[in-house]
């Protein structure tokens, strides 16, 4: 570990440096005070925050390194120049943290998020590996037409089942797949393709992505969430046909069953048992990377586990836990009125800020069409390979992929399924604002809520069931 950090080091001395002068290059620009210092408008961690973002798409062969160099310094500069800052209440809150331990509903900080996605990120890398090795794969040809119509069938497969896992899961099974069918020659535009697949697949289910289970638990109906198909689906078959034609002409799907291939229904049930220990442990304890690990515990005694795919998931996880510990630090702490335009907005920020904490910010501030949010917020982080946990997850099997300029240039298509999806969904449905738990229709301020500027004990005034029944 040593020879190589000094083998990194001594091969990108230069590149380091610049990085770090331009990272610490907005700190010259701060005035002593006592308020946190900012540019004009804007606040200094935005700054550095694009800027390690920037670094993220120009060194993409040292992407790891970036995103920990720029954790530090993000840190050196709210330890030093934010008074308001501590770390411990950031990562733990307030409540002791046996109760958080105990009782879901008390659990605050951001300890959860970050130990919740190392565990799925480490779990599903265990569970693509046996799922490839469990001979499915192999004989998975059979059934999958030898054109162009085997990859779009697959990512159709992908999107399905997102909406019952969680879409790293699936995302890591469709990779799996691919790797088998196609002889490991894989387009980045079909890599690219399979992650929107699984985050399109996870948008209009609760339990098919952690950003509307977050919906679930603060009390927006599961029907609420459900029209976030009408836009996913239809872009959904827009990218898959642009990106199955790629994957044809680079490598066709392999027809050719080979003749020993046979399915290990032992490691399928290993599988089975992985994905049901997600779900449960998310509906019951919101930590579905528990489940996962039960499972694997158990399943140790079935089949030899590869344990060997936790340290190559290393890298891959820590780069993500960075940017989500960077983007947790950015005082967002208010976002523009919730509307058609804000929500199409928070699709393209989530290709590089983290959908979590901005699907909280929108809890919070309420009044939002959680269909049109949570396929925005979903799949939007599909347009670049680090803005869902699902690019980052696939990434580790597919390490060409983590270039910026290659997955904007070969997933293009996945841009304009974005837009024409969410277009489709608004033509069709319109800006329809429902209820969460904290924030209610009745005398909903912003345009589009049935009870605009009524509230519930003003004179002649209608409930929003009275309406509905109209």
């Amino acid at each position: 570990m040593k020879k190589s950090i000094r083998a990194f080091l001594k091969s990108n001395f230069k590149k380091i440096l610049v990085f770090l002068f331009i990272l610490f290059s907005p700190l010259s620009l701060l005035a002593a005070g006592t308020q946190v210092p900012s540019l004009g408008p804007v606040r200094i961690e935005f700054i550095i925050f694009a800027l390690i973002l920037a670094g993220v798409a120009v060194f993409n062969k040292q992407t790891f390194w970036v995103a920990v160099i720029g954790l530090s310094v993000l840190l050196v500069f709210k330890f030093a120049f934010d008074p308001g800052f501590h770390m411990i209440k950031h990562l733990f809150g307030t409540t002791p943290f046996g109760q958080q331990i105990m009782d879901k509903s008390l659990r605050q900080g951001e300890w959860g998020i970050f130990l919740n996605l190392a565990g799925l990120l480490f779990g599903f890398a265990i569970l693509a590996k046996i799922f490839e090795e469990s001979g499915v794969p192999d004989v998975l040809p059979r059934y999958l037409p030898n054109d162009w119509k085997g990859p779009f069938l697959l990512l159709v497969f992908v999107c399905v089942l997102s909406s019952f896992l969680d879409n790293i899961a699936a995302a890591l099974i469709g990779g799996a797949i691919a790797i088998v069918v196609f002889k490991g020659r894989v387009h980045i535009g079909y890599i690219a393709a399979l992650v929107a697949a699984s985050n399109a697949g996870g948008s209009g289910s609760v339990v098919g992505d952690t950003t509307t289970t977050m919906m679930w638990i603060d009390g927006v109906s599961p029907f609420n969430v459900l029209h976030a198909y009408v836009a996913a689906g239809v872009a959904l078959l827009f990218f898959a046909w642009f990106a199955s034609k790629q994957q044809d002409k680079y490598q066709k799907i392999v027809a050719d069953v080979p003749i020993n291939a046979r399915v290990d229904w032992m490691k399928i049930l290993i599988v089975a048992m992985i994905l049901i220990g997600a779900i449960i442990s998310n509906f019951l304890y919101d930590m579905p990377a528990l489940g996962v690990w039960i499972a694997i515990v158990i399943g140790a005694f079935l089949r030899p586990i590869p344990w060997k795919e936790v340290p190559n998931s290393i890298k891959g996880t820590v780069f993500l836990l960075c940017l989500v510990f960077c983007a947790s630090l950015m005082p967002v702490e208010e976002l523009p009125n919730a509307s058609w335009v804000t929500a199409f907005a928070l699709g393209f920020l989530s290709s590089v800020f983290d959908n979590i904490p901005l699907t909280k910010l929108c809890l919070e501030q309420g009044h939002y069409d959680w269909g049109m949010l949570a396929y925005t917020v979903g799949f939007g982080g599909s347009m670049i390979w680090f803005g869902s946990s699902a690019g980052v997850a696939i990434t580790n099997k597919f390490p060409e992929s983590r270039n910026v300029v290659l997955w904007v240039k070969n997933g293009w298509h996945i841009i304009a399924a974005y837009i024409i999806g969410f277009f489709t969904l608004y033509l069709v449905m319109g800006w329809e604002p429902a209820d969460n738990k904290e924030h209610k229709i009745i005398n909903c301020p912003v345009p589009g809520c049935p009870m605009a500027g009524h509230s519930e004990t003003s004179p002649g005034s209608v409930s929003y069931l009275d309406i509905v029944k109209k």
